[in-house]
């Protein structure tokens, strides 16, 4: 919480080293919600930005982690809330792709030196993908930061403002209903 206390009594110093130090997991998050880079880049310095301006609303009753994750999150639902009123659906332009956040980072297996690999490897990522932007926002969102993030249930919660139980319920019909959207997607396929 000094870091915190010194950009809340004016070090602009302090603000940098926040930004440095939770830059990559802001857009991993952003883009985790809205596939593409220029995208997550924007909303993450939105994300900055809200944090600069309401620093003085952290009382600290949550980690500090968890209520910038949760900034995130509402300003990457709120863009495709946005994106939806527009279009009426979300497309998805382009799905793990060279310009991919995962692939510069080194998260995703090379599979550059097999093309029909990495041709099969794309398709599944896209069918799971679409899959998974047809859950409910909250099972979407809740699967998400425990799986890709790896968040705990606790810090799912308090990003959700929701209880542990309520957590572990939506995590458990996001896989429910993933499974039955992948089985029927590979029965009528194969």
């Amino acid at each position: 919480f000094e870091l915190i206390n010194k950009f809340k009594n004016g070090d602009e110093e302090s603000f940098r080293i926040i930004v440095d130090k939770y830059q990559k997991y802001i857009l991993n998050i952003c883009f985790r919600f809205t596939r593409n880079k220029e995208t997550t880049e924007d909303l993450a310095q939105e994300v900055f930005i809200e944090v600069y301006r309401s620093i003085n609303n952290f009382r600290g009753t949550s980690k500090f982690s968890t209520w910038i994750y949760r900034i995130a999150v509402t300003k990457s639902l709120d863009y495709l809330k946005s994106q939806k009123r527009k279009k009426r659906f979300v497309v998805i332009k382009s799905l793990f792709v060279e310009n991919d956040i995962e692939k510069e980072t080194g998260s995703l297996p090379d599979l550059e030196s097999n093309p029909q690999k990495k041709i099969e490897e794309e398709d599944r990522m896209k069918i799971l993908l679409i899959a998974l932007e047809s859950l409910p926002e909250k099972q979407r969102i809740a699967f998400t930061l425990n799986k890709y993030e790896e968040m705990s249930y606790q810090e799912i919660a308090d990003i959700l403002g929701t209880t542990i139980s309520s957590v572990e319920s939506l995590i458990h019909r996001a896989k429910i209903n993933l499974r039955k959207k992948l089985y029927n997607y590979y029965m009528k396929h194969l």
